[in-house]
Formats: C-alpha cells, structure tokens, sequence
C-alpha cells in the first residue's frame, strides 16, 4: 500500500508537469520509482497517465486539429514503430539508445541556448516523426523527439501541447493494443492502474489549467530543459 500511494504522488508530481508541458512525465517517473518497482513494470504502467494526460489536455482545449498533418505524423511515426520492433530483435538496442541519447541530448542543448529559433524542412521533420516512432517501440518515450519537431513546426505554446497530446494519445492507443495482444498487462500493473488512476484523473483534470499561466517563452524554455534531461536521462534507461 505504502508503494502505490507512493506511486501515486509521483506521477502526480512528473505527469502534472507533462499536462503543463508536453512530456516528460516518465521520463521523471522511471528514476524517481526505481528503487520500489522494475522499469519494465514502469514502462507498461506509464500507459495509464499518458492516455490519461492526452485526453484531458485534448478535452480541455479547444483547437481543431488539422487531419491531414497529424495523419502525417503519424503515418511516418507508424513506419518508425515497425523498423524499432525489427531493430528490437535483430539490432543492439543499446547501441540505437546511445545515437539517440547522443541526438535528443544535442537537440535539448541547442533548444536550451536559443529556444524557439529551430526551424526544420520537410525532410528533417519526416525523420523526427519516424524516429519518434521508434523510440516509442524500443523505450517507450518519443516525447523529446516528438516536442522538438512540434517547437519548430508551430508558433505558440497551445498548438504544439494540442498536436502533441493528439501524436501521444493514437501512439499510447497503439501500444495499448499491442500489450492487450502479447498479454503484457501482469496483475501487478492492473493493480497499480486501478489505485492510482482515479486520483491521478481528478488531479490532471484540475492541473492542466496550470499551463495558462506559463507564457510562450517560458513554455518553450521548459520544454527545452525537459528535453535536455530526456536524452541525459536515457544514457542511464
């Protein structure tokens, strides 16, 4: 009992921030939960807050998303997700997390010396979105990935947390269907869902209005530190 309240808390803390930002929810959650559960049992749980963040942040805001871009991201992310689960079982994973520990690292410094200046072709936006499909694959975290290519595609704060909480939630929906299929869910994690799933609704329903109190600047500094603490933090995943 004292685990999960524990549990609870945290992602309270790490997904109010997510709500606020756009990512890093687990990305906080695995280091700060470690010591009491397995990262692959962190991994699978983290499911539940990120659908929960996605659907509340879309809920809350009223943009359109525009279809035809998101399907594009998603198109090209799907792409990702198939080369990661060839990568997972015929190339070294740990050498793919170095490269893109290495990538997502440099990005978080450049965004964090001249946050907002980043403007990406085509071609390089296209790159991001696949491999943001495959790091989705391998570990589970394509919010760094995905943050940067969104930061340099729209101008304000409120567009970028829209069609990120749209790419994560169809993302997270696809890695919902794959663990249902290979039956990943243990009861452990079902356990875990079923405690903190409510307190954790009814604290992002009521945090999500926090990201109206950061400005544009500060929204994209934020974001750049958090994925600069991404890539650092997956050196160690």
């Amino acid at each position: 009992m004292l685990a999960l309240t524990l549990l609870t808390l945290v992602c309270i803390f790490t997904y109010t921030f997510e709500i606020v930002f756009g990512l890093a929810g687990t990305i906080l959650l695995l280091p700060l939960m470690s010591a009491l559960y397995d990262t692959k049992t962190l991994v699978v749980y983290s499911l539940l807050p990120q659908i929960l963040v996605a659907t509340i942040g879309l809920a809350r805001t009223r943009i359109a998303i525009n279809p035809r871009f998101l399907a594009g991201m998603l198109g090209f992310a799907a792409v990702g997700a198939i080369a990661g689960f060839v990568l997972f079982y015929y190339f070294s994973a740990s050498v793919f997390q170095m490269l893109l520990a290495s990538a997502i690292t440099a990005t978080g410094l450049y965004q964090v010396a001249a946050p907002g200046r980043a403007r990406l072709g085509r071609g390089a936006a296209r790159v991001l979105d696949t491999l943001a499909g495959t790091s989705q694959a391998l570990f589970g975290i394509s919010g760094p990935i995905a943050m940067t290519r969104l930061l340099a595609t729209f101008d304000t704060k409120a567009e970028v947390r829209h069609y990120a909480f749209a790419f994560f939630l169809a993302m997270n929906l696809l890695r919902a269907t794959e663990y249902l299929v290979h039956g990943t869910f243990t009861d452990e994690i079902l356990e875990m869902m079923l405690f903190s799933g409510p307190f954790l609704a009814i604290a992002l329903w009521f945090s999500n209005q926090l990201h109206l109190r950061v400005n544009e600047h500060g929204f994209r500094r934020g974001v750049a530190w958090a994925i600069l603490v991404g890539g650092i933090t997956l050196f160690f995943h």
